[in-house]
């Protein structure tokens, strides 16, 4: 459920409430660079708290996130972005958390609550149509760009071409890495012979790529999307399904791409994760900030064309399962408030 509401009646709502409950408060925030939901989103949240009178946020962009959800966890920050992969890691003391060791890393761990959801990318194929490439079935021997050296999107790529096409990088393809910085130069200049990367719906790498040339783009066949294998890797912790209306994907890509799939729907994989705080950040202030952010929902999916994407209305996207944090109690029944269903399982 959504309501749409304009953000001078949030201003003038939310600054009548929360003048009563609690002074405007400076915060400091942390993302990644502008490009992509994980900065859209702390970006809208700056703007509408602003509005609402609620609190004056200091936004740092640009930052390394493993480093951002742990400043969080041991109170140096009092919002980050997170994949929610990295709470689950740092749970666990592994990973890039790997120094802190299982004691100290779950003692973080269980600083960190959640106050809104978004979708970092979602995986699919994609090829210019120079290259011939059939689909999914046509992989084996192969160039596939899929991701930077190291990561967590090299391991989900991994893992969906195995899946999906039964190969193995150094087996049945020869995979292809760099960095973030560089991967739009590579795969524009031509060198792989497909891609599989996590992208929206557009992100400016695919808007560059097709400047250089038109370009298909794969859905996940269904049978595979359905199978118990996609299945057990979807409940995974950072992961979920992603499935689309296929017209609704084309319309946002524009006219150099094309989208292949067995009927008119697009499926995929997401990396996903949200927004976090301490546990201890005061119930009212976490309940201004979010209750200003989910009133102005409409408002956010109109700032970028991949917004209607991302999952940014689907609080329980990612939610439960192995992942060790929830929503904060402030986080909860604002979102509950504005008539969003949240499990139990999500809240404390």
């Amino acid at each position: 459920m959504t309501k749409r509401f304009s953000m001078a009646a949030v201003a003038a709502a939310a600054t009548l409430s929360a003048s009563a409950a609690l002074a405007q408060v400076n915060l400091s925030a942390e993302t990644a660079s502008p490009g992509g939901a994980v900065h859209l989103a702390p970006s809208h949240l700056v703007e509408v708290a602003s509005l609402a009178g609620v609190a004056n946020i200091q936004l740092t962009d640009g930052q390394t996130l493993t480093n951002s959800v742990q400043n969080v966890a041991e109170g140096k920050t009092d919002i980050a972005s997170a994949p929610y992969i990295l709470p689950f890691l740092m749970s666990r003391g592994v990973g890039p958390y790997g120094k802190l060791g299982k004691e100290k890393g779950a003692e973080l761990a269980a600083n960190i609550r959640a106050i809104y959801p978004y979708t970092l990318g979602i995986f699919f194929l994609m090829a210019y149509d120079a290259k011939g490439i059939s689909g999914w079935d046509g992989l084996e021997g192969k160039k596939i760009f899929n991701g930077p050296p190291r990561g967590a999107a090299l391991n989900n790529a991994r893992a969906i071409i195995q899946i999906v096409a039964g190969l193995k990088e150094g087996e049945g393809y020869e995979g292809l890495q760099s960095n973030w910085g560089q991967a739009s130069q590579i795969i524009t200049g031509g060198e792989p012979d497909a891609v599989v990367l996590p992208e929206l719906f557009p992100s400016g790498r695919v808007t560059q790529m097709a400047a250089a040339g038109n370009v298909t783009g794969w859905s996940m066949p269904k049978e595979v999307f359905e199978g118990e294998a996609m299945k057990k890797y979807f409940a995974a912790t950072g992961n979920a399904p992603v499935d689309l209306p296929l017209a609704e994907v084309e319309a946002a890509m524009g006219e150099a791409w094309t989208f292949v799939s067995e009927d008119d729907r697009f499926r995929g994989l997401a990396t996903v994760g949200g927004d976090i705080v301490h546990k201890d950040m005061d119930e009212e202030l976490v309940y201004q900030l979010v209750k200003s952010y989910v009133a102005t929902l409409e408002d956010l999916k109109s700032k970028a064309p991949f917004a209607n994407s991302v999952a940014f209305d689907n609080p329980m996207q990612g939610m439960c399962g192995n992942n060790p944090i929830v929503f904060h109690k402030g986080a909860a029944r604002a979102w509950e408030e504005a008539g969003y269903e949240l499990d139990d399982c999500a809240k404390e």
